[in-house]
C-alpha cells in the first residue's frame, strides 16, 4: 500500500516531469523536439528545432564525410531560400550534421551543386572579407546563451578557408579569433565540409544539457542564391545569419564540466626601426620585445584578459584614403587585443568598426597606443567582458608609456560598459570612459552617457542616447544626444535621425568627426523585387540631410540625394545617384597645397555612376565615375577597386582613385594608386604586400607581411614596411622617411 506522503511525492515528481516534457515540447511555439534518430522537426512556417548527436570518438577531420556516423545519423536538410525566392526550398540541396563528444562540437555539411565546375572558391586568407564576398560559403552561428542577441560564427568556403566572428546584437566582429579547424573536399556532385570547435573556444551558461540558438547559411555564388536552415526575412540580407532572434533551436548538446579555462599566450620578437620624420629622428633602432597575454574564464560567461608589454608589430598597414573635406578620416581598429569584445562597447546605434558618418563614437580603441602616427608602448592592461545573466559587461583599463618622438606621455585609459537586455531583442545601457592625463594637460577627461536600443517586430529599430563629456578648458555646451527611428523592410524603408553634438563635446577616448552641429535627416526607400528576367531588384532612395550649429541658429550643410540601384540576378549592380549640396565654410579651407577655398556658402551638384562586377568572376570590383560642380569650380572623379584572382592561392587587389579639381584659386589632381598582392599557400600560411602611391602628398609606402599559424592559436609574423618621400629623392629612388622590420612569434597554452 502506498502511503499518502509517498503518493504525494510521486505525484509531485510526475508533475515535474510532465511540466519538463511540456516545456521541451514548447521550445519553439509548440513545436516538439526531434526524437532519435530524427535530427530536425519543423512547423508549418519552416521554423526548426535541430538535435545534436553525441559520438563516442572524435571525427577523422579530413572533410570527406566517410565516417560511419554519417550513414547512421540522418542529415539535417530542408534549407529554405532567403533570396531570390523567399520561403521556397533551396534549389541546391544541403545536408548538415551537428555532432559532439566530451571535448568538441562538430559541424559537417554536404553541399550538392548541379554545376560543380561553377563552384567559387578562391580566397584562403584567414578572416578576409573576400571569403564571403567572392566565394561559395557555408556558415554556422551559435547563440550559446540563447539570448537571441549574441553568438559566434564559423564560416568556410569550398577550399577550407577559416573566418570566425563574434556576434553582438546582430553586428559581426570579423576580427574575433578563437581556436578551431575545418577541412573541405570535393566530390562529383559538390563539396563537403567538416569543422571542429573545442568547447574551450566558446562561452556558455554551464555544464550539462544545453539549449542553444543555431542557424546555418549557404550561399551559391553562380546562382546568387542564399538559403538558411530556418526562414530569414530578405530585409535582413546575408547578415540575417547573425540575427539570432530568427535562429533555430539546438537541443541534445551536453557540455563538459568547466575546466580551469585559462589561456596563456607569451610572445617574443624584435624590430629594427628608422624614422626620420619623428620629433627626434633615429636610424636602425633595434628593440627586442617580450610580453604576455592571459585569458581566464571567471565564469562561463565572463572572461578576464590581462596584457603585459603588448606588442602590435604584426598589425597590417592602414589603407590610405583621398580626403577632400575639412574633416578627419576614420581608420578602423586592427589590433587583436582591442578587437575582442569590441561590440560590447558599441553605443547609441553607432558601431566602432564603421564610423564613417558623423555620429560620435564614445569608445574608440585607436586612441590607445597611437600618437601622431606612431606606436606608443602599451605597458599593461586588463579587461573583463562577457555576459552575467541578462547583462552584457565590458570594463578595461590600459596604461601606455611615454615616447618623446611621438609627443606621448604615460597615460591611463579606462572604459566601462553595461547593457541590460529587455524584451525579446532590446537593451538599455550605460557607458563611462576616462583618460588621465587629458590631451591638453594633467587633468582627467571623461565621458558618461546612457543609451537604448529598442527593436520591435522584424524590422523596426529605435536608438536613443545622451552623453556628456568633462574636458579641461571646455566647460558648457558639452553634451550630445541622438534619436533614431528605422524601419528596414525589404520592399519599403524609412529612417529618421536626429543627432546633436555640442561645441565643447570632446570624448577623448572616442572619435568625433565634427562638433557644434545638429543633424536632422530622413531617408525613404522603395525596393521591389522583380519576378523573371535579368533584374532581381530595383531600389529608389531619397535622402534629405540638414545640418546646423548645435543651437539651430546657422545652417552649415544641406544635402538632397537621389539614388537608383539595379541589382541583377548575376549579382552585378548598377548604381546611379544625383546629389545637390549646400555647404557653408566657416573659414578658409586649404584643400590642396597652394589651393585655398575661401570661407562662405557654396551650392553644387554631383552626378555619379557605378558598376559592380559579379564577385564570382576572376576579375571583379567596382568602377565609378562622377562629375559635378564643386566650390564654384568643377570636380571629376574616376575610381576602381577590385580583385583579380589568378588561382585559389594567388590574387591581386588594385585600387585606383583620380580626382580632377578645377577651382577659381587653382587646379590640381588628387590621385591614389595602390595594389595588394596576395600569396596563400594554405589556409594557415599567407603572404601579402601592399604598395600605395599618393602623388599629391608625395608619398610612396610599401609593406610585406607573412602570417603563419604553425599550430591553431599560435602564430609567427614577419613584417617589413617603409615610407618614402617622392618630392625629394637621392638619385632615382625616393628619399626614405621611415622603415621597420619586425619578427614576432606567439605560443598559445591552454589549461
Amino acid at each position: 500500500m502506498i502511503r499518502p506522503l509517498a503518493l504525494f511525492g510521486l505525484v509531485t515528481v510526475l508533475s515535474a516531469c510532465a511540466a519538463h516534457a511540456q516545456g521541451a515540447a514548447d521550445l519553439v511555439d509548440g513545436l516538439a523536439p526531434p526524437i532519435a534518430p530524427a535530427t530536425v522537426t519543423r512547423d508549418e512556417k519552416g521554423r526548426a528545432i535541430l538535435r545534436a548527436v553525441r559520438i563516442d570518438r572524435p571525427l577523422a577531420l579530413d572533410g570527406r564525410l566517410d565516417d560511419a556516423v554519417y550513414a547512421e545519423v540522418p542529415g539535417i536538410g530542408g534549407f529554405i531560400q532567403q533570396v531570390p525566392r523567399q520561403g521556397e526550398p533551396a534549389t541546391e540541396p544541403t545536408e548538415a550534421w551537428i555532432l559532439f563528444d566530451d571535448t568538441n562540437v562538430y559541424f559537417s555539411a554536404r553541399a550538392y551543386d548541379s554545376q560543380p565546375d561553377r563552384i567559387a572558391g578562391n580566397e584562403l586568407r584567414r578572416d578576409n572579407q573576400n571569403i564571403f564576398s567572392f566565394n561559395d560559403t557555408i556558415v554556422i552561428t551559435l547563440d550559446t546563451f540563447r539570448d537571441r542577441r549574441n553568438g559566434f560564427s564559423f564560416q568556410t568556403n569550398p577550399i577550407g578557408a577559416l573566418r570566425d566572428q563574434a556576434i553582438t546584437n546582430g553586428s559581426q566582429n570579423d576580427n574575433w579569433n578563437t581556436v578551431w579547424d575545418v577541412k573541405t573536399a570535393r566530390f562529383d556532385k559538390g563539396y563537403t565540409v567538416e569543422m571542429v570547435i573545442p568547447f574551450k573556444s566558446l562561452r556558455y551558461s554551464g555544464a550539462g544539457p544545453q539549449v542553444w540558438g543555431v542557424n546555418i547559411r549557404r550561399i551559391v555564388r553562380w546562382k546568387n542564391e542564399t538559403s538558411f536552415i530556418t526562414p530569414v526575412p530578405p530585409s535582413y540580407g546575408t547578415g540575417g545569419v547573425a540575427q539570432m532572434g530568427v535562429a533555430a533551436t539546438l537541443i541534445g548538446l551536453e557540455t563538459p564540466q568547466q575546466s580551469m579555462n585559462l589561456e596563456l599566450k607569451p610572445y617574443a620578437g624584435s624590430s629594427v626601426t628608422t624614422d626620420r620624420t619623428a620629433r627626434v629622428p633615429f636610424d636602425n633602432d633595434v628593440t627586442p620585445a617580450a610580453g604576455l597575454d592571459v585569458k581566464y574564464g571567471l565564469t562561463r560567461g565572463l572572461t578576464a584578459d590581462v596584457t603585459i608589454n603588448t606588442d602590435f608589430a604584426q598589425v597590417e598597414e592602414d589603407q590610405q584614403q583621398v580626403n577632400l573635406t575639412r574633416f578627419s578620416l576614420f581608420f578602423p581598429e586592427k589590433r587583436d587585443f582591442f578587437l575582442e569584445g569590441q561590440g560590447i562597447f558599441d553605443f547609441g546605434g553607432q558601431s566602432s568598426e564603421n564610423a564613417n558618418g558623423i555620429t560620435p563614437v564614445m569608445f574608440f580603441s585607436r586612441r590607445i597606443g597611437l600618437s601622431n602616427g606612431q606606436a606608443v608602448p602599451v605597458i599593461a592592461g586588463g579587461r573583463v567582458s562577457g555576459k552575467a545573466g541578462r547583462y552584457d559587461i565590458g570594463a578595461l583599463t590600459i596604461t601606455t608609456g611615454d615616447k618623446p618622438s611621438a609627443a606621448a606621455v604615460t597615460t591611463n585609459f579606462s572604459a566601462v560598459r553595461i547593457k541590460r537586455n529587455i524584451l525579446r531583442r532590446s537593451s538599455v545601457g550605460f557607458i563611462s570612459t576616462g583618460r588621465f592625463p587629458a590631451v591638453a594637460g594633467h587633468e582627467h577627461s571623461g565621458t558618461a552617457g546612457a543609451d537604448a536600443d529598442l527593436r520591435f517586430f522584424q524590422n523596426i529599430q529605435t536608438n536613443l542616447y545622451w552623453t556628456r563629456t568633462s574636458t579641461p578648458g571646455r566647460r558648457g555646451d558639452d553634451t550630445s544626444y541622438r534619436t533614431r527611428f528605422n524601419y528596414g523592410g525589404d520592399r519599403y524603408g524609412l529612417e529618421l535621425d536626429r543627432v546633436v553634438v555640442g561645441g565643447n563635446f570632446a570624448p577623448e577616448v572616442g572619435f568625433v568627426r565634427r562638433n557644434d552641429f545638429a543633424l536632422s535627416s530622413a531617408t525613404a526607400r522603395f525596393s521591389p523585387r522583380m519576378r523573371g528576367g535579368a533584374i532581381r531588384r530595383l531600389s529608389w532612395t531619397g535622402d534629405l540631410e540638414y545640418i546646423s550649429d548645435a543651437h539651430g541658429r546657422v545652417m552649415q550643410d544641406r544635402t538632397l540625394t537621389g539614388n537608383v540601384n539595379i541589382e541583377f540576378n548575376s549579382s552585378e549592380e548598377i548604381r546611379l545617384s544625383a546629389v545637390r549640396r549646400y555647404e557653408r565654410l566657416p573659414s578658409d579651407f586649404a584643400i590642396s597645397p597652394g589651393v585655398v577655398v575661401p570661407s562662405g556658402g557654396y551650392l553644387y551638384d554631383t552626378y555619379r555612376a557605378e558598376y559592380r562586377l559579379a564577385t564570382q568572376r576572376k576579375v571583379s570590383g567596382n568602377f565609378s565615375v562622377s562629375r559635378g560642380s564643386f566650390y564654384d569650380g568643377t570636380r571629376t572623379t574616376a575610381d576602381y577597386s577590385g580583385r583579380i584572382g589568378f588561382s585559389a592561392h594567388v590574387a591581386m587587389e588594385p585600387v585606383v582613385t583620380f580626382n580632377w579639381v578645377d577651382l577659381p584659386s587653382g587646379r590640381f589632381t588628387a590621385r591614389l594608386v595602390g595594389t595588394r598582392f596576395v600569396l596563400a599557400p594554405s589556409a594557415r600560411l599567407q603572404f601579402s604586400s601592399l604598395t600605395q602611391f599618393n602623388p599629391g602628398a608625395h608619398t610612396l609606402s610599401s609593406s610585406v607581411r607573412m602570417r603563419w599559424d604553425y599550430i591553431p592559436g599560435s602564430e609567427l609574423f614577419v613584417v617589413y614596411s617603409d615610407g618614402r618621400d617622392t618630392a625629394f629623392g637621392d638619385g632615382n629612388f625616393p628619399a626614405l622617411q621611415n622603415r621597420s622590420f619586425a619578427v614576432k612569434i606567439t605560443r598559445l597554452l591552454r589549461f
